[in-house]
């Protein structure tokens, strides 16, 4: 029979709809049974394309036993943490503080009144090296619970204490440019300098980290921070942790060197790591980046996109019961694909052994599979092989192609089809980064697909934002992350392709966050909103994860626009934004490279541009182009093709009125730190005002 979770839409709640546990969805329905009966309440938090969570629930939710002990002691309740992102950052927060880590499942057991007195992740079915089990962990706290409830309901009150104590940023001395310094300085310390990346095992891609970089880089000419940002990317490309046959990142390494992911590919690390491989190239010239971008945007738009333009949220790492089977390869399956000629060509460039490369490596030994990686850059082999590098793509890409058309015939990974506007605000950012690097107008048009589909299918009548759509079913209230990331998709798409509109929305929806996830006192912005649902905290976030925080991006988005459109009160939200977070982020800034991101254009030197001339022009297009395909981070772009053809602009950006071509030319007017020059029809003098040598 199923449990309450059968008519949800989320993909991991209806994988679970069918447990002999009875769980319940996130809700009143649940918070009343425990109330009434009461029970404390079991919370498990996961994801779909979560291998931890797959094997938690076949050991134990799976099962009858560990069901029934399950079903008497506690009211269960599941939650999808990418469908409820709040929630999630609340226990996941509860559970750090309870036991200095955390992760996914995530497993927690609290109070009728949603006050956590107990935190775990993975917890085994039985008790093993040193981990309780299942088995012993429920009578335990139904003992507890029965006897000694008082002190359970102590811890709780403590936990919620402290959490409330953490949660609102810790202001301090003004953030400024020894800031950046001290952040590169840190990560500097912190660089792997055999393998590249910031942390030994296990090795996540974090994006931002190089997107800082590049900035400090430009900012200064440090060799030493291009050349980090430079053998991370080329050591990624090369490890296990990317999909050499299908293209796309997996989400990060187990080891230290690259070579095991964990096999699911999510849609924030394929937005994120082009939007890194884009500035390399734009940063360097170097075309194996830019290639490397253009690969995960072949991978996005073939396998992450959804009918209607918008973009699926993740691939699993199982299939037919085992991680990363679709990735692996056999010698004898590479053969069976290639022919013997060309299986020991890909032996040799993609280290294929007849005993498998995953043996050590893995969590689980397995012999006689292997992850295809490269040791070398394709220079480097095209010289072993006696090739031109040239010669030796073309071989590779025909190759490749007779993998990949091999493994479609597998079975394929779970792909999680529900569209997140979090999510889609990165990638629609990222395709439109990489329309105007690579002038590809195709990114351009997926980016602009998906942001239709969202103002069209994901925002209410009064203009707010929800989270969360599948099954043509839209939901669940949005939160800050939703509007930040989708901001700065709209304001990239806007530089795309210069349409009006774009603009247009991102100001109604930075002004809707402010309206309410501003905290008047304190300053920045909490992470649910004001009419949000009512947990027992309410946070404010500006750590920079996996993917960057709602504060981060919103203190970019908030100094793009006030350039943008000279709406001063925008740039006071920003600063106020640092402010709030200087004391915590003055400590470890490498923690919030997101931050330093926005940290940077604040500082500047920042740049306004205004392109005066006829969209369609091909001299108005040579001078975006020109801006376009040089790294140039802390510029904003306006295109004034006259009052007449976009009165749009002009109202959005009253200070282009005066500003018109020149003889009917393309016309730049350039201005930097509140200092306008002279406008010019030339493409060279353009750039030499923005400082490009």
């Amino acid at each position: 029979m199923p449990n309450h979770l059968i008519n949800e839409t989320s993909p991991y709640l209806r994988q679970h709809a069918h447990n002999p546990v009875d769980w319940y969805p996130w809700g009143p329905e649940a918070f009343v049974r425990a109330q009434r009966e009461n029970k404390p309440i079991f919370l498990s938090i996961g994801y779909s394309t979560c291998h931890w969570c797959h094997v938690m629930a076949h050991e134990s939710f799976e099962h009858p036993e560990v069901a029934r002990l399950m079903n008497e002691a506690f009211v269960s309740i599941k939650v999808d943490r990418e469908e409820r992102p709040d929630i999630d950052n609340v226990y996941m927060s509860a559970c750090q503080v309870m036991t200095g880590s955390g992760g996914w499942p995530l497993s927690i057991i609290m109070t009728p009144d949603k006050k956590p007195f107990f935190a775990a992740t993975y917890i085994p079915r039985e008790g093993r090296f040193g981990l309780i089990g299942m088995m012993e962990l429920i009578p335990h706290i139904r003992e507890l619970w029965a006897t000694r409830r008082g002190e359970a309901l102590s811890l709780s009150d403590e936990i919620a204490t402290v959490l409330q104590q953490t949660s609102q940023g810790t202001a301090g001395e003004k953030l400024d440019e020894a800031t950046l310094e001290l952040a590169y300085e840190q990560l500097a310390k912190r660089f792997d300098g055999q393998h590249a990346g910031f942390s030994s095992a296990p090795k996540f891609p974090t994006p931002h980290n190089l997107l800082f970089l590049l900035r400090y880089w430009k900012r200064g000419g440090s060799k030493a921070a291009l050349d980090m940002v430079e053998k991370t990317l080329q050591a990624m490309r090369r490890g296990g942790i990317y999909d050499h046959v299908g293209f796309g990142f997996h989400r990060y390494s187990t080891d230290s060197q690259w070579l095991v992911p964990h096999f699911e590919k999510m849609l924030y690390d394929q937005a994120m790591l082009a939007m890194a491989y884009t500035e390399a190239y734009q940063a360097t010239g170097k075309e194996d980046y830019g290639n490397t971008a253009r690969e995960i945007f072949t991978y996005v738009l073939r396998d992450m996109t959804a009918p209607e333009g918008d973009f699926c949220s993740a691939e699993g790492a199982d299939s037919e019961g085992e991680e990363g089977k679709f990735y692996l390869w056999t010698q004898e399956e590479v053969r069976q694909a290639l022919g013997n000629e060309e299986a020991d060509f890909v032996a040799k460039v993609f280290n294929i052994e007849k005993d498998g490369n995953f043996v050590e490596q893995a969590t689980v030994r397995r012999s006689g599979v292997n992850i295809l990686h490269l040791r070398k850059t394709l220079g480097e082999l095209a010289s072993d092989l006696n090739l031109s590098q040239q010669d030796l793509r073309e071989h590779l890409e025909g190759i490749r192609q007779k993998l990949f058309a091999y493994r479609e015939k597998r079975v394929h990974p779970m792909k999680d089809d529900k569209i997140l506007t979090d999510w889609n605000g990165l990638m629609i950012a990222a395709l439109a980064k990489g329309a105007q690097a690579f002038d590809e107008p195709e990114y351009a048009e997926a980016a602009c697909r998906a942001a239709d589909f969202i103002l069209e299918n994901m925002r209410k009548p009064d203009g707010r934002l929800l989270h969360r759509y599948r099954d043509g079913q839209a939901g669940v209230q949005a939160n800050l992350d939703d509007y930040a990331f989708l901001v700065w998709g709209l304001i990239e798409l806007y530089e795309a392709i210069f349409e009006a509109r774009h603009l247009k929305v991102a100001l109604e929806l930075t002004s809707d966050m402010v309206r309410h996830f501003w905290d008047e006192d304190g300053g920045g912005l909490y992470l649910t909103p004001d009419d949000g649902e009512s947990l027992f905290v309410r946070r404010k976030e500006i750590y920079d994860g996996a993917i960057p925080s709602g504060n981060s991006l919103a203190m970019l988005n908030l100094l793009r626009l006030w350039r943008m459109t000279a709406t001063s009160d925008l740039e006071g939200k920003a600063a106020r934004i640092g402010s709030a977070f200087s004391g915590s982020v003055k400590q470890l800034p490498s923690a919030h490279t997101q931050l330093m991101v926005a940290l940077d254009f604040g500082v500047g030197p920042c740049y306004e541009v205004v392109i005066a001339g006829k969209a369609q022009a091909e001299d108005t297009k040579a001078m975006a182009k020109a801006l376009r395909t040089r790294f140039l981070p802390n510029k904003v772009v306006l295109l004034n093709p006259g009052e007449r053809e976009s009165p749009e602009i002009a109202k959005l950006a009253e200070f282009t009125k005066s500003q018109s071509s020149i003889d009917g030319r393309a016309t730049a007017y350039v201005c930097m730190n509140y200092n306008c020059k002279l406008p010019t029809t030339d493409i060279n003098k353009m750039l030499e005002l923005l400082n490009v040598r």
